[in-house]
Parts: structure tokens; sequence; C-alpha cells
């Protein structure tokens, strides 16, 4: 079976957050047949909710549409590694793979701080893969953040 990166959409996802003046995350789910089910960016100040990461509107909105609490085989692409909320919803969600493209030493919860996949407390834990696009998101989020300094 030939790997295919949904990264390109989720940093599609992240201009747009951008440019709606959040910080640029995009997320992108993906059923086990590769289609697409659900996507967005951040949206926590649109919204005036902490929780509206891209990750956890892109979860709410593939459960709605799969009409399921939990998205078993299904994928998601994220331009930046999840922080420890985002990771708990992924792993309360079910997803089997998580892919990330820039880490985060400051606010992640997968690779860096609270690192909640690694505690006994956790009851299902994604495959991960990190690194993916990393560079391309990178440099956009500098970019943007280089602009807000």
């Amino acid at each position: 079976m030939e790997f295919n990166s949904y990264m390109q959409m989720a940093l599609t996802e992240a201009r747009a957050a951008a440019k709606r003046g959040e910080v640029p995350v995009g997320a992108v789910i993906v059923d086990p047949q590769g289609q697409v089910i659900a996507s967005d960016g951040n949206r926590t100040r649109a919204l005036n909710d902490p929780t509206a990461h891209a990750e956890m509107l892109a979860i709410r909105a593939a459960c709605t549409a799969t009409g399921s609490q939990r998205l078993t085989d299904h994928a998601i692409y994220v331009t930046l590694e999840p922080c420890a909320m985002c990771a708990a919803g992924i792993s309360a969600a079910r997803i089997a793979l998580l892919y990330y493209g820039a880490s985060d030493p400051k606010s992640g919860g997968v690779a860096q701080g609270a690192r909640v996949y690694a505690h006994p407390q956790c009851h299902h834990v994604p495959d991960v893969f990190d690194g993916i696009a990393a560079a391309e998101s990178e440099a956009y989020l500098r970019a943007f953040f280089a602009t807000r300094r």
C-alpha cells in the first residue's frame, strides 16, 4: 500500500487559520479508505473557545460525519505536535494514526511536555509519526509569530 500524506491539506487549513488571525495550525482526518472526512484550522479567537484547536474541531466534525464517538482505523494529520488536550482527544476518539509536522517544545503533549501517551492512564495510544513536512510547518509558524512580535 502506498503512503499518501494529507499534510499539504493540513497546511492549507493552517494558512486559512492565519488569515483569520489564529495561530496557524491545521488538521485533517482521513478514513481507512483514504477519504478526507474532516478538516479545520484553529478557531479559538473566532469562537471564543480555548478548546477550538484544529484537532478538536476536526475530531468533532469527523465524529458527526461518521455518527460515532470512535474514529477507529482513522488517521489525523496535524501541522504542529498536538498539545496535551488534543493528544487526549485523539486518544479518546481512538484514532489509529497520528502524523504531525513541527515539534512543539513549549506546548507539545506527545513527544514534549506532558507526553500524554506515555501515561499508564492513557487507554489508547495511536501510532505516531512526526516530522511530516516539518520544515514547512515550522517556517510558517515562525513567519506568523514574527509578524506578531
